[in-house]
């Protein structure tokens, strides 16, 4: 066959302060940069979806139309300029036509200014070109949003099954047995959906533990003969639109086995509910533990400041943990990445050795947040280019700009000129880190450092320092869920949220 395919990814966070621009996904933002054409097959031995159905299609002979490929990081919305270019590109190749089936390597969690589903509204404009006899299948994010727009327009569609992402490629190749298999069986899939009703927290969704570890075992031992795929995204909770929430999907030529081992999951989902719930930590309780464990450990503590993620939308520049750790006079302490470029200018201007005063990030605009100012050391500057050797995008070249080693007292703090989330540990090498040297170290992240840092760490902390992604989405000022989903494991249902508020 010929097949077109695209990528077209990003993780809306409604409530974050930075929207995604075209400029954003020029540059990737952590993701591979923005290709086109040819150089889209350049993404082949990369771990992102396309890269493993591109790999999948030609072993098995098709021959493949490359389109665009684009990702950015985590943010506020899409704007329109951004959207409209990059899915303008898509519908313009589907128009021009000569090509059998289509291939989309979506996330699934897409907002843009103008439509609360990005994904949908795409496949909605792809479907209306091809038509409905036309195979249309996507691979998606663990995080995606699933919407009924969405199901309604793709012949199937398959979510990551590990988070930290390390099976973006197996999924991608997945897709791509999908599409032989719908072919080959010249027929529809039946397709099955059932919603959680419940919001889960970001850091729940670990799947290197339980409860999601054992959720994705069970699915998989579900998924056999006439049940092709199975999928469960625990979706991203802080998308402000009646569809955000958790979905279990599937298809399969036997309806009722189909929806048995559908029922199987969601049955095991609401009898678990509770094992969703994640205990934090505040920074002085996270760096008060860190320490005290640190000083009989031969490994780093980690701390997870998961509220400032770039990978969930934040900016990666609040100050709450560093002014905890100078707080409690820790030391050999580090903290990465933190976004500001006319911090990492300042220093390069300084040279190594110098020492300069600075009022450090902390602009998010979160209350409890400020600049950091005081005097700071410089230790090292690069250039901020470097490899990724970590699982996640292995053998991908990143660049973070201008970087920077910036020290105060007995904190370091990795400074970069672009912004990007720390799941690698060549983020701090770029700054002249070694992060197994370090007795504590503070990870602008969720989870996905944990594919490359946890077998480097002697254990791993969550903290809620104040930042725009709020860890636990009880916490989040929603305005437009679905009336009877709950904001947490256990939790209240937003409707009676807002019945008590009034």
């Amino acid at each position: 066959m010929k097949i077109l395919i695209a990528g077209f990814q990003h993780e809306t966070n409604t409530f974050a302060p930075t929207k995604a621009s075209f400029q954003s996904f020029i540059q990737g933002e952590g993701f591979p940069p923005l290709a086109r054409g040819v150089d889209v097959l350049n993404l082949r031995d990369v771990n992102v979806p396309i890269g493993g159905f591109i790999k999948v299609a030609q072993a098995q002979g098709h021959e493949l139309i490359p389109v665009i490929w684009a990702g950015a990081s985590a943010s506020a919305h899409v704007n329109v300029d951004a959207f409209e270019r990059i899915a303008g590109e898509i519908i313009d190749a589907v128009k021009a036509g000569g090509f059998d089936a289509v291939y989309l390597d979506l996330h699934g969690a897409m907002v843009a200014e103008h439509t609360d589903d990005g994904e949908g509204e795409l496949l909605e404009r792809v479907r209306a070109v091809v038509g409905d006899s036309m195979p249309l299948v996507v691979s998606l994010d663990l995080h995606a949003n699933m919407t009924d727009r969405m199901l309604r327009h793709a012949d199937a569609m398959v979510a990551y099954r590990t988070y930290p992402h390390v099976d973006m490629a197996e999924t991608g190749a997945r897709a791509a047995y999908l599409l032989d298999r719908l072919i080959a069986e010249k027929r529809k899939f039946t397709r099955v959906v059932r919603r959680i009703p419940f919001l889960i927290p970001v850091n729940a969704m670990c799947t290197l533990i339980a409860p999601a570890h054992d959720m994705y075992t069970a699915l998989a031992s579900l998924e056999r003969d006439t049940i092709v795929s199975l999928s469960f995204a625990p979706g991203f909770p802080a998308a402000d639109f009646p569809e955000c929430g958790p979905v279990i999907w599937g298809y399969g030529f036997d309806s009722d086995a189909l929806t048995k081992a559908i029922d199987t999951l969601y049955a095991r989902m609401l009898a678990e509910e509770s094992s969703w719930e994640v205990p934090f930590l505040t920074p002085d309780e996270a760096v008060i533990e860190a320490m005290r464990i640190s000083r009989n450990a031969d490994k780093p503590v980690i701390i997870a400041d998961t509220q400032d993620n770039p990978g969930v939308g934040g900016d990666s520049n609040t100050m709450g943990m560093v002014r905890a750790l100078l707080r409690h006079g820790a030391t050999d302490a580090a903290v990465g990445v933190i976004w500001d470029a006319d911090a990492a200018g300042a220093a390069h201007r300084a040279g190594v050795g110098a020492r300069v005063e600075l009022a450090l990030a902390g602009r998010s605009g979160v209350p409890g947040d400020e600049p950091l100012k005081g005097t700071f050391e410089v230790e090292h500057l690069s250039d901020g280019r470097f490899r990724f050797d970590g699982p996640m995008l292995n053998g991908m070249t990143g660049e973070l700009g201008p970087v920077a080693c910036l020290r105060i007292d007995g904190v370091r703090v990795a400074v970069s000129s672009i912004k990007m989330q720390i799941f690698d540990r060549n983020l701090y090498r770029v700054a002249g880190i070694e992060p197994e040297q370090m007795k504590i170290l503070v990870n602008k992240s969720s989870v996905h450092f944990r594919a490359d840092f946890q077998e480097i760490a002697e254990t791993i902390l969550v903290a809620k320092a104040p930042g725009p992604m709020a860890a636990d989405p009880a916490d989040l000022p929603w305005q437009r869920l679905d009336p009877h989903i709950r904001v947490r494991p256990k939790g209240p249902s937003f409707d009676e949220i807002r019945s008590a508020v009034a």
